[in-house]
């Protein structure tokens, strides 16, 4: 088995870190659309609390992504690399991969502004990066939703792009999941 991405595979650690990175950030959208209806409340505030938990995990696991791929380079995609599909696909990734900074640090910014310590894990509390205002938490919030939404439909066509491969058999998705 192995641990490292090859000229022609993908290694165990980059396979390992897409697959629960995908398993947390779906998780997290549904929490995070869960929470989106709810009002503030002593019965609900652990909802709230897990939820900027796993933004941070998903933030640093989104580093860790980025700095294995300068560790381990991922394969080249399969096929023709200028290729309109290769071409969209790189353009899907790269997206993605701004957007899983953008919404846990827009979170954290909207987070401090409101004036209430960011704590994650339940007893970690964050720095305020951002200072008390109406007008910070509201861009910030502004930010993270937004965000949230292209990433939403960016995880649908990265979704769809694999299912469309898979269907032509091309090899994409059995390599994410096999190496």
């Amino acid at each position: 088995m192995r641990w490292r991405n090859t000229p022609t595979g993908f290694g165990l650690i980059t396979r390992l870190l897409h697959w629960s990175m995908a398993a947390l950030i779906l998780a997290q959208i549904a929490l995070g659309l869960k929470i989106a209806t709810m009002q503030l409340g002593l019965a609900n505030l652990w909802l709230f609390g897990l939820h900027k938990t796993i933004g941070f995990v998903a933030l640093i696991l989104v580093l860790i992504r980025l700095v294995w791929h300068h560790i381990s380079p991922p394969p080249p995609p399969l096929g023709m690399a200028d290729s309109l599909p290769n071409r969209a696909a790189r353009a899907v990734h790269a997206l993605i991969y701004a957007c899983l900074i953008i919404i846990p640090l827009s979170g954290w910014v909207a987070s401090a502004a409101t004036g209430l310590d960011v704590v994650i894990f339940n007893q970690i509390t964050l720095p305020a990066v951002a200072p008390v205002s109406e007008a910070w938490e509201n861009t910030g919030f502004f930010i993270h939703n937004s965000a949230t939404k292209l990433l939403m439909a960016l995880l649908v066509a990265h979704i769809a792009g694999a299912a469309l491969r898979a269907l032509k058999g091309d090899g994409t998705l059995r390599r994410m999941i096999k190496g």
